[in-house]
């Protein structure tokens, strides 16, 4: 074993190798020489655990592989062709074109984040969304933080902490990512009380519940599964009213946090963050990269006292909205404010796209696809939004041809400069027309070329 590990080439050899020099061009010497004692010890590991000899190309071969990974930004734009709109893998929301605008303006050079231009002092980085939220909700003040999970994590932090809150049974659930209602409020130390059964829950389940440590009554919105049949739940407006019987508070969280009525477009009705307030929920809490179409946020609106204790608690720091994703959310609300969200914001864009455009552009794709075919199907909404609920669509259906299965056309659309990503389902490779935008076809329409060429080899 000594001789073969002897075999494994110099640091110095494999940096003069033309191949290494090459793919180290962008790099600083010692990041290169780091590179290649790392890949080299991992051999050394390689050899002793399986008793083989390695070849020095095959040492060259992982580290040219590991500079051109090093070089590369591996996080890219994809074409959404899943079907499903808000892909929590694909990063849910695209942004409007306005948003992306403000965003490289404000990450240009210096902004006004927490500047006060007319006062000449201190200002607050809340004050670019807050106005928009209110005036959009209703609510008497809001905040924002990172994402939805930390907004429930800070309302129960900053409310709740040493207290109980009661909270349905079948809404103590599990939204993805291992992110549990239970777990948060353990985080935030709160205690959290289960009533009623899985399937039905009824108001005096909660008055039964209610202890002088009770601070607060919750409604979780099941945002990413239903239950159908033998139920029944509690409304927010009789939790409202027990909640003033016994002087507590109401939260709300909705997950999505969507603000147009979605049964306009045929989808099943989403819970509406302006109801919530009107409702009387004490403090309501969305995403902002979900139905409302903006970046990734967690905004919390609702009545004033409480927001302030949220904003005044040491977790808000933590917590905080950064200036380029504040600027697009803001932008985003401009849209709703204006009434042009169904036109600007990508997301109601998919929406509410009439089925006869989606045929009229799946039809332009099929010309650049020998053997490929027009089929219907059903969009989803994602992103633990309105589930069991689908739009119509048109997609495009492509079926292997001898040695190109639908899995290898679908991993060869993946790996194009801007990868296209669709779905294989009953041995064919399909892409949606709904999730991909209008100004996207031409990417599809080169892919879809690229892959012509392929069955036609054969």
């Amino acid at each position: 074993m000594i001789e073969e590990l002897r075999s494994l080439p110099s640091v110095d050899r494999v940096l003069n190798d033309a191949r290494v020099r090459k793919a180290g061009e962008a790099f600083p010497h010692e990041t290169v020489v780091g590179v290649i004692r790392r890949v080299l010890e991992e051999k050394r590991l390689v050899m002793r655990a399986e008793g083989k000899a390695i070849a020095p190309d095959d040492v060259i071969a992982a580290v040219v592989s590991e500079l051109e990974g090093l070089a590369e930004l591996s996080l890219r734009r994809v074409v959404n062709a899943t079907g499903v709109i808000l892909h929590t893998n694909l990063g849910r929301a695209p942004l409007s074109e306005d948003a992306i605008a403000v965003m490289r303006e404000v990450s240009s050079g210096y902004c006004n984040l927490e500047f006060d231009l007319e006062a000449g002092s201190r200002g607050s980085r809340e004050s670019h969304v807050e106005a928009l939220l209110c005036e959009l909700t209703g609510a008497e003040a809001a905040a924002v933080v990172n994402n939805n999970a930390a907004a429930v994590l800070l309302g129960l932090t900053a409310l709740a902490r040493r207290r109980e809150v009661v909270v349905s049974r079948g809404q103590a659930v599990e939204i993805g990512g291992g992110f549990r209602i239970p777990d948060v409020m353990r985080q935030s130390g709160a205690k959290l009380v289960e009533v009623g059964t899985t399937n039905r829950t009824y108001a005096h389940d909660y008055e039964e519940a209610i202890t002088e440590r009770t601070v607060a009554l919750m409604r979780v919105h099941s945002s990413n599964f239903r239950i159908i049949g033998f139920t029944s739940g509690v409304t927010l407006e009789e939790l409202v009213a027990i909640a003033r019987r016994h002087d507590l508070l109401v939260l709300d969280d909705l997950g999505s946090g969507c603000l147009l009525d979605t049964t306009v477009y045929g989808l099943s009705p989403e819970p509406m963050v302006q109801q919530s307030v009107r409702g009387g929920a004490s403090l309501v809490f969305f995403s902002g990269d979900k139905l409302l179409g903006g970046p990734q946020a967690g905004i919390i609106v609702g009545q004033k006292q409480c927001v302030e204790k949220l904003r005044r608690h040491p977790m808000m720091r933590a917590l905080r909205m950064d200036k380029v994703r504040l600027a697009a959310l803001a932008v985003t609300l401009g849209h709703y404010l204006r009434g042009e969200a169904v036109a600007r914001v990508p997301v109601w864009r998919m929406i509410a796209a009439p089925l006869s455009v989606l045929e009229e552009r799946v039809r332009k794709w099929l010309e650049a696809c020998d053997g490929a075919e027009v089929v219907e199907g059903e969009t989803m909404v994602g992103g633990g939004s309105i589930p069991g609920s689908g739009l119509p669509t048109r997609l495009l259906a492509i079926a292997g041809r001898g040695g190109n299965s639908p899995q290898a056309l679908a991993r060869l659309l993946r790996a194009r400069k801007v990868p296209v990503v669709g779905r294989v389902e009953k041995d064919r490779l399909l892409l949606d027309s709904r999730t991909v935008l209008p100004e996207e076809d031409g990417i599809v329409l080169e892919a879809l070329c690229d892959i012509s060429r392929r069955l036609k080899r054969g």
